[in-house]
């Protein structure tokens, strides 16, 4: 287990770099065995790996395994007193996993350190971002900064979505990166949602991976299917 810093003292944090899956013990419930009986070897390999890690996660907490199960674009639905959030990507998979009593919500994405595909960046990033990145760009620092933008924004969705159950698109989070390692999102307002979230950015090992955790209780004052087709064309560039 590492938290290598994307993530405050109290949410686990337990990554992969390959897969597990059966060869490690790892047993799938039958709520989720039947999410993927018709999938491909590899997808079930990742889907168990990921599994493997919340369980891991669950069990530092003192807790139980339980199923993971998703409906639909919906993220997993955690146990009573639990939030977390799953990530998976070529070469990673991850599980962050927190007290509900502390935290809010959590969220985690995981992304190839290479430039977004042609054409989606403007979809993805508004012009105030294209700016920053450009900047960011021109400073030198090896990363792919359209790229790490999509992972931030990807990470700030899955902490958004089953707090508040609305829909976010791209467009409506606004994200400003610092060459630290850190963060700042900026998103629609209001209970139960702050206005600016806070969090942290790693590189390394050819990925990008992004952290962040709402805290209880949220600080007052602080979309959807097109979205996920951008999310599909980023996914099959790689």
């Amino acid at each position: 287990m590492t938290t290598a810093g994307l993530l405050p003292a109290g949410v686990i944090l337990v990554e992969s770099f390959g897969d597990t899956g059966d060869a490690a013990g790892i047993r799938l419930f039958p709520e989720e065995e039947a999410l993927i009986a018709d999938v491909v070897e590899e997808r079930r390999r990742e889907f168990t790996t990921v599994r493997g890690c919340a369980r891991e996660a669950m069990r530092q907490l003192g807790r139980e395994p339980a199923p993971l199960v998703r409906k639909g674009w919906d993220g997993p639905t955690w146990p009573e007193g639990l939030v977390g959030s799953l990530t998976h990507c070529v070469g990673y998979r991850a599980a962050a996993v927190a007290p509900a009593g502390a935290f809010r919500a959590v969220g985690i994405d995981a992304e190839p350190d290479a430039p977004l595909p042609h054409g989606v960046a403007g979809r993805v990033l508004g012009a105030g971002e294209r700016e920053a990145v450009a900047e960011l760009e021109r400073a030198g620092m090896p990363v792919a900064w359209d790229r790490l933008v999509f992972c931030v924004k990807e990470a700030v969705y899955k902490a958004w979505h089953p707090l508040t159950g609305l829909p976010l698109g791209f467009l409506d989070a606004e994200v400003s990166l610092s060459a630290d390692g850190t963060f700042t999102a900026r998103v629609p307002g209001g209970p139960p949602f702050p206005e600016l979230l806070r969090g942290a950015w790693a590189a390394g090992r050819g990925l990008l991976r992004v952290g962040l955790a709402v805290p209880a209780p949220v600080p007052d004052g602080g979309t959807g299917p097109g979205a996920k087709a951008v999310q599909a064309e980023v996914r099959a560039a790689g």
